[in-house]
């Protein structure tokens, strides 16, 4: 059972703030620095530029990167908070839990903590938030990344106490559960909702769509109050853009920056946990022969995609997670760039009467990542030497989610979609049973056969787990051969002097704006230089 007992990361918190606050200046002493093209700035604002604007803040959405980015212990709350430093589940708005049965968890509910809106927390909320996102209609992204098809069942015998029971056992419950933000049992059961209400340390303030996002800080919040007042999301598809605005003073916070991009010294690199992959979809030939799909790995230049368009920022991946992970096999080695094989087999199938010529759509998304463009033109060059014909499609993020989320559009015909995966949680589970499964809610192929391993691998615990999707990761392109990996990605954000924040491998998708404080030395130091 885990102790009721404050988190050491959240005492980290709270000196920060107390450091912070001590640190801020006050009205007229020089704090105020230039910010070009507006005069000046509000201190107590946090300026955030994004790739892209959240597709929605729906709560049980926040497994998208886009989403979680903004929502995920900002806006809403799960019972349970993962540290993405040391991998350890720390109490948030459940204080403790324990397995009283295989199939049986319980779990202690904070008490003293209100919604946004004014309305108390109780277990209550907690198993209806649960039910909504694992057991509901709405096809939540939480749902078939994090729970599958397994239905849960919910019981609150008091305002404190939630127990949860699964149909088969799971040893890694309250992990998932930390994916499953909190929202008020009067949410729609049957609608998603772009604005939710929750119990973070921030509230939506205003939304002016296609423009800026604004939160504000809940003045409610149970725990401690963050630095900033407000932060102000912005978004600009193209890197240079966004570290422009950091070197020029018009934001504090850039995501997704490349080391081109020319945010200089104000660029931070970070292990964002993120792998980019083809994900081959097999349900329609040429597809649909393994042939063909070992081809298109083995026409992937990986090595050549990290150095000359990466720069370096990554390394050549040989499997759909990093080091770190439970599952990691580190004696994989990335699959071989071999032009004339991918060729030989691509033959063969045209030999046995496969449409190998049938056009084949390489859809990717927009401002995905730093030179996404490029890559996917690269990509595209590559199977057309090899004898494959691939036209490339670029997406902005809901366009590009109807062929990465099941079900797919009906008639879609043969495609390749550009996936960038993180498996923030660190569990193999994560990335299998959503990517590899047959009705995994982002899989493209499989087999029943691979399906039984999977299941077999997720009822084990410790070193035998670690080997159990260890051999998953070593069988799958030889059985299966969904995959053509490219690289593990190494991230850049673009920071302000004037904020205090270290990014981690959960910043790409959960950028906790509690965390961030304000920098007198920075401020300083930006004042001077004006």
């Amino acid at each position: 059972m885990r102790s009721t007992t404050p988190t050491t990361r959240r005492a980290r918190r709270v000196l920060a703030l107390t450091a912070a606050a001590a640190a801020t200046c006050v009205t007229a002493a020089g704090c105020t620095v230039a910010n070009s093209g507006h005069g000046g700035y509000d201190p107590n604002t946090l300026r955030i530029v994004l790739q892209q604007e959240p597709p929605t803040l729906e709560p049980c959405e926040s497994s998208l990167t886009s989403t979680g980015v903004v929502v995920r212990s900002n806006i809403s709350e799960p019972l349970i908070e993962r540290d993405p430093g040391t991998g350890d589940l720390e109490p948030l708005l459940a204080t403790g839990w324990r397995q009283d049965s295989p199939n049986v968890w319980s779990f202690d509910i904070r008490s003293g903590v209100t919604f946004s809106d004014g309305a108390p927390f109780t277990a209550t909320d907690a198993a209806f938030s649960i039910d909504r996102a694992v057991n509901s209609d709405l096809q939540c992204n939480v749902d078939g990344y994090v729970f599958g098809d397994d239905k849960l069942v919910l019981d609150t015998p008091s305002d404190t106490k939630l127990t949860v029971t699964t149909e088969t056992p799971d040893p890694i419950l309250p992990l998932r559960l930390s994916f499953v933000e909190i929202v008020p049992r009067t949410t729609s059961m049957t609608e998603k909702v772009r604005e939710p209400i929750g119990t973070g340390p921030y509230v939506i303030g205003n939304w002016d769509y296609g423009q800026k996002l604004v939160l504000e800080r809940n003045e409610t919040y149970w725990a401690e109050k963050p630095s900033f007042a407000r932060a102000e999301y912005q978004w600009r598809s193209e890197g240079s853009v966004r570290a422009a605005m950091i070197t020029g003073d018009e934001t504090d916070i850039a995501t997704g920056l490349g080391l081109e991009d020319g945010a200089g010294d104000l660029g931070v690199e970070f292990p964002n946990n993120e792998t980019t992959a083809l994900r081959i979809t097999c349900t329609d030939a040429p597809l649909n022969d393994i042939r063909v799909r070992q081809a298109i790995n083995y026409t992937v230049n990986r090595s050549g995609i990290v150095k000359a368009l990466f720069r370096d920022m990554g390394e050549p991946a040989a499997q759909l997670i990093p080091d770190g992970v439970v599952g990691h096999n580190g004696e994989l080695a990335a699959w071989p760039h071999d032009p004339d094989k991918a060729k030989q087999l691509v033959d063969e199938a045209r030999a046995d009467g496969v449409p190998v010529d049938r056009q084949i759509r390489l859809i990717g998304r927009t401002a995905q990542f730093p030179k996404v463009v490029e890559s996917v033109e690269v990509i595209q060059s590559e199977l057309a030497d090899v004898g494959l014909n691939a036209k490339i499609e670029m997406m902005d993020t809901a366009g590009q989610l109807q062929f990465q989320l099941r079900p797919f559009p009906e008639n879609a015909g043969p495609f390749v979609a550009l996936i960038m995966h993180g498996n923030q949680a660190g569990d193999a589970a994560f990335s299998v049973d959503q990517y590899m499964r047959t009705d995994g809610a982002q899989n493209g192929c499989g087999t029943p056969e691979f399906d039984k391993k999977i299941d077999a691998a997720g009822q084990l615990t410790g070193q035998q787990r670690q080997d159990a999707y260890a051999e998953l990761f070593a069988e799958e392109p030889d059985e299966v051969a969904q995959f053509a990996y490219i690289a593990h990605m190494t991230g850049i954000l673009g920071k302000s002097p004037r904020v205090d924040y270290t990014p981690n491998s959960a910043t790409g998708d959960e950028m906790r704006l509690a965390e961030m404080t304000p920098a007198r030395d920075g401020a300083t130091d930006r004042t001077d230089a004006q």
